[in-house]
């Protein structure tokens, strides 16, 4: 399964890919231990993409070397080789579809902004659905992770954060955070799943729905921070 996966990796992913420096982890300014395992799991993702697109599946110890990690390290983060693979193959397509988008929202308010983001990865969804539920399924059977952190998504969320960045300072910080986790439930894989398996919608159709869920999340957080509701 993992070379059908491999294979399928577009060629400009592939160059941007080989190319790309990994900046070690002890040069970024800690932020925490939750930045940190974050910054460990990229180190790993990332490690694990370049030598994919090498067009290979990796060895465990290819990507101990590359990640800079132990043994040990990779599997507090990643329970299974596989589930390793196809976080580094998800992350190589996302970078490919959502970076960009992300990258590119720089203007307009927080609402638009996130319906933007939703709309990107609805709509560049559906090709990569059936890894998207082959991550989830291997996370759900997967024993807890060792470093107690969150199991995946770093990059969701991630994403999230830098599209809600003009509403940052306008809400307290359990505000943001909380805003952050809601949109998290209503950006992803899962809630097209939902969407599909519970309600038959179509991709359009799902799309439009998720853009009108994440717009009023926004508003309402924004509406209730400017009422002093906590």
């Amino acid at each position: 399964m993992h070379m059908r996966i491999i294979t399928k990796m577009p060629e400009k992913i592939k160059n941007k890919l080989r190319t790309s420096r990994r900046k070690p982890i002890a040069d970024e300014a800690p932020h925490g231990r939750a930045a940190q395992r974050n910054r460990t799991r990229k180190a790993i993702v990332d490690a694990t993409m370049r030598l994919m697109a090498e067009g290979r599946t990796p060895s465990i110890n290819e990507i101990t070397e590359a990640a800079q990690v132990s043994r040990r390290t990779i599997y507090m983060y990643f329970p299974t080789v596989e589930q390793l693979l196809l976080d580094a193959t998800l992350g190589a397509l996302g970078a490919e579809t959502i970076e960009p988008v992300a990258d590119s929202l720089t203007a307009g308010d927080a609402t638009t902004r996130v319906e933007q983001l939703s709309r990107a990865f609805s709509s560049s969804a559906g090709p990569t659905m059936h890894l998207g539920r082959a991550l989830i399924r291997l996370t759900v059977e997967g024993k807890e992770p060792q470093s107690g952190g969150p199991r995946r998504g770093y990059r969701r969320v991630q994403w999230i954060e830098r599209t809600l960045e003009p509403v940052r300072g306008k809400l307290t910080r359990r505000e943001f955070e909380r805003l952050v986790s809601a949109l998290s439930v209503l950006i992803g894989w899962e809630p097209l799943i939902v969407l599909k398996d519970v309600r038959g919608l179509e991709e359009k159709e799902a799309e439009e729905v998720l853009a009108f869920a994440t717009r009023a999340v926004v508003e309402a957080a924004v509406e209730e921070s400017r009422g002093g509701k906590r």
